[in-house]
């Protein structure tokens, strides 16, 4: 049986989106409703699979159904395509099945050639106007399906208008179009070698291949992957008979929104010119004139086109954006979408269309794009005042800054407390930059990816951060950063973009954050609706308050490691690190311990009542030492003697901590075991905290993570070292009272996969995920981002980058097989995500699936975790579910 790859608009309605595509879909919807849509047909997304399958090749049955397709369109039309006397026009355009606005091509007006022209002109008595639209197709057709540059033919026109000195288009004569037609015609010979077809047919089929081979271009390519649009969708095209709305001032064209796409505002939005075509208004040669003075001119049109935008905004329950054209006094709609709209107008439009009645809550929540809340929450960049992009690099902390670039920690902090705005700018950053992060507006490193550490802290931190900027070279000895042939010198002002990954010279106005109202309102709708906690991972109690005024309900992570950056905290950090025999660790731990107790208590305060989860120190100690090479440079340039003792001892200790994979090496848990007395400091500190607290009436939860444990006897010990402490510090009536818990974090793999025998030291699971994901896929995460993972991505190896995007197959299979081993044992293993997936709308949707209780990630996120883990509540319904809200109804 031959598979039906062309359909009539009266053949089809939106419920086959994923068969003709969300233009066609809606094409046919609207036509079956009784809207003014000219006629045409759909060839659909089969047909471009298979267009692509077959070599870029348009089959003969296929030919043989876009015949049939016509000969219908030809019949309801009363035109004949390609007749000389009475010539059916066409448009045809691209109609992906997600909306992706201005991403392919388009081509109007198709059918004109030497022997047509003169019949449009016999039937409507207007040459002008037919050399016009014969113009207009060469340029297109020149442009999209034969590939020359769309300047070579707008240099001709600017020439033509300027030697008959005219400014607009519409003021070019029928024998001024006629002499720009033998001027395109040559323009086409010369660029592409062959003549302007005069065949309609071969005009239609090579528009046909066009438009399927513009899904593959580049601006759609990039356009996919900003939106996770996946690339076998593949486009429909819509062959749709050609209205005009350049024949003259009762003509015209326009795009209007149903509400405003900038402010949500329950009002007509859009623009039009009359006696123009599509792209008059799209190509800024003309100003357009707002919708609202269509009325003034149309006014029977007006009212008209407001009844349909009414009609199409009930029908479809969102807003909608909609291109319509007059001719000769009458509307048509050519084309209906959900309108594309920024995020203050969508939570905005969610709100009010559920206020009005016209969607559900549940509606409303599925409707907000995550991503969106990154505008919101995050001051932005003034894009009218964006002139000059030195750079672009991975987008991996949102919000915008200004600063002066420093090139080192101690600069950044330096000018910070001078009063300066700073962006630190390094190669990458490591903790000892720690203090020049905490002191900057934005970080930029050249170096790394969206989970190195310079994003992670700076996302802990919500500060914008761009990461592995490759297009800027920076010159430490020279303090300077090169941009292609720019140079940016140390005291220069650049703008960062944590959105878009944009390096801009200058400084760049930017637009704070505001909370909205109707945020609130979906937040509540939200944690009405999902299943999921939300934690923060946070590591001092400023973070932890700035997580609760988000929402959060715990803290799913507390690196405490982090808690020893601040330079006289590090001092004290390296001084144990240092130390030659066990009495002088001690006696630095004994310094370090009341600054851990006096955040700890810090944190359990702002975070009264709910549980905090504090992971014991994780990293290899050498990253809490400066690098060995820059302490080469150090000691070859001083002259104090003390001070060359003191850096030949550190460089000693830091060859001594050498290891040749450190996240493979002594850290974690391995770390505890070797020096129990460094765990013993933590979790004494934690104890004498909660005792504080408590004196004071704050309900602490202190649950304890023990982090990269593989074997069960290492967290068996380690409990073991939990519980006596506790004992130790806890008067009776305390350790009764305080209910503490012990976990593990599961980062490592042999964990999952023995994680019944570890559940029976483990009061919860914490699935580590970045580092299980490294461990897993056996990728060096830097590295990864750095050198092969984009070739990966572009080659289609992977779905999506790996941390930033759980992967569900592999590193998710580990998380379930845990899971269920676990609860097998103790049912109430209580169960969560801490890496930075726990932030991201599908890795969210994995945990809800997978049945784990909670997610944590930066507080900065926390909004968009909850929406997240509402939408997949939404989602995932149980059939009993489902059942139960059909019959409630």
């Amino acid at each position: 049986m031959t598979l039906k790859m062309v359909y009539s608009f009266i053949e089809g309605n939106a419920k086959m989106k994923a068969l003709l595509g969300g233009k066609g879909a809606n094409l046919a919807e609207m036509t079956r409703t009784g809207l003014p849509v000219p006629p045409g047909f759909t060839i659909t997304t089969d047909a471009c699979h298979a267009f692509f399958k077959a070599g870029n090749r348009i089959s003969e049955d296929l030919q043989q159904q876009i015949q049939l397709g016509l000969k219908q369109l030809e019949r309801e039309k009363g035109q004949i395509f390609g007749d000389p006397s009475h010539p059916l026009l066409v448009s045809v355009r691209s109609g992906s099945i997600t909306s992706m606005p201005g991403m392919m091509d388009t081509i109007l007006n198709l059918g004109l050639n030497d022997e047509t022209v003169k019949g449009l002109v016999a039937l409507t008595n207007n040459d002008r106007f037919a050399y016009d639209c014969y113009r207009r197709l060469i340029q297109m057709f020149g442009s999209v399906v034969m590939g020359i540059e769309a300047f070579n033919f707008e240099r001709l026109l600017i020439r033509l208008k300027k030697n008959l000195g005219v400014g607009q288009d519409q003021e070019v004569t029928a024998d001024g179009w006629r002499q720009l037609i033998a001027e395109y015609k040559l323009c086409v010979k010369a660029y592409s070698g062959v003549d302007f077809p005069q065949n309609v047919y071969d005009q239609l089929k090579l528009a046909v291949e066009a438009v399927f081979k513009s899904w593959h271009n580049h601006r759609a390519q990039v356009y996919r992957k900003i939106n996770r649009i996946p690339d076998e969708q593949g486009t429909a095209v819509n062959v749709q008979s050609m209205v005009f709305g350049n024949m003259g001032d009762d003509c015209g064209t326009g795009v209007v929104f149903t509400r405003n796409p900038s402010s949500g505002e329950n009002a007509l939005f859009g623009e039009y010119l009359i006696n123009a075509q599509g792209e008059d208004v799209v190509a800024g040669v003309r100003t357009p004139q707002t919708i609202e003075t269509l009325n003034d001119k149309l006014p029977e049109i007006y009212d008209q086109l407001e009844r349909v935008c009414k009609q199409l905004e009930q029908h479809y329950k969102d807003m909608q954006d909609i291109e319509f054209t007059v001719e000769n006094g009458k509307l048509y709609v050519l084309q209906t979408r959900n309108g594309k709209r920024n995020a203050q107008a969508a939570l905005k439009m969610a709100v009010d269309l559920v206020l009005e009645g016209v969607i559900s809550r549940e509606d409303a929540l599925q409707r907000i794009e995550v991503s969106h809340l990154d505008q919101l929450l995050h001051r932005g960049i003034d894009e009218s005042a964006v002139t000059d992009v030195l750079a672009v690099g991975l987008p991996a902390s949102p919000g915008a800054a200004i600063g002066v670039v420093a090139f080192d920690a101690d600069t950044a902090e330096e000018w910070h407390k001078s009063g300066k705005q700073v962006i630190l700018v390094r190669s990458e950053t490591t903790p000892e930059d720690i203090h020049g992060v905490l002191a900057a507006e934005g970080v930029l490193t050249s170096r790394g990816g969206m989970t190195s550490h310079a994003a992670v802290v700076a996302r802990g931190m919500g500060k914008p951060c761009v990461c592995g900027c490759e297009g800027v070279r920076i010159d430490l000895q020279a303090r300077r950063m090169f941009a292609g042939e720019r140079i940016i010198e140390e005291g220069d002002w650049i703008t960062l973009d944590g959105v878009s990954g944009r390096v801009i010279r200058g400084a760049v106005p930017l637009k704070e954050a505001t909370v909205t109202n109707e945020l609130l309102q979906i937040l509540q709708w939200a944690d009405q609706t999902r299943k999921l906690r939300v934690y923060a991972n946070a590591d001092n109690p400023e973070d932890a308050e700035i997580a609760r005024g988000f929402g959060a309900e715990g803290i799913g992570l507390c690196r405490t490691e982090h808690m020893f950056f601040a330079p006289s905290r590090l001092a004290v950090m390296q001084r144990m690190i240092m130390a030659d025999s066990l009495e002088e660790r001690k006696a630095a731990l004994d310094q370090l311990l009341p600054m851990q107790q006096f955040d700890f208590e810090g944190i359990f305060r702002a975070m009264d009542g709910l549980p905090v989860t504090i992971r014991l120190l994780d990293p290899p100690l050498h990253e809490f030492l400066p690098n060995a090479n820059e302490l080469q440079q150090k000691l070859q340039s001083t002259d104090s003697e003390e001070e060359k003792a003191q850096l030949q001892q550190m460089i000693r200790k830091v060859n001594a901590l050498h290891e040749s994979n450190p996240m493979l090496g002594q850290r974690g848990c391995r770390l505890g075991i070797v020096y129990p007395e460094i765990y013993d400091m933590q979790i004494e500190a934690i104890f004498k905290a909660a005792s504080v607290c408590m004196d004071e009436g704050v309900a602490v939860h202190p649950e304890i993570m023990i982090p990269l444990v593989g074997d069960a006897s290492e967290l068996r010990i380690l409990r073991e070292l939990v519980d006596d402490v506790a004992e130790q510090v806890l008067s009776a009536d305390k350790n009764g009272e305080n209910k503490y818990k012990v976990g593990t974090m599961i980062e490592v793999p042999r964990a999952a996969l023995t994680a019944r025998q570890i559940a029976a030291h483990a009061d919860f699971f914490s699935f580590g995920t970045n580092d299980l994901t490294q461990m897993t896929f056996g990728y060096s995460r830097d590295d990864a981002e750095g050198k092969f993972l984009s070739h990966y991505l572009d080659k289609k190896l992977l779905p999506h980058n790996p941390f930033q995007v759980l992967d569900s197959e592999g590193v998710g299979q580990l998380i379930e097989l845990a899971v269920t081993a676990g609860r097998a044992l103790k049912p109430t293993l209580k169960t969560g995500i801490c890496g930075e997936h726990g932030g991201d709308k599908d890795s969210i949707a994995f945990c809800h699936q997978t049945g784990l209780d909670y997610v944590s990630c930066s507080p900065y996120r926390i909004p968009m975790a909850r929406i997240a883990a509402a939408q997949a509540a939404i989602e995932q319904k149980s059939p009993a579910e489902k059942q139960t809200e059909a019959k409630a109804v």
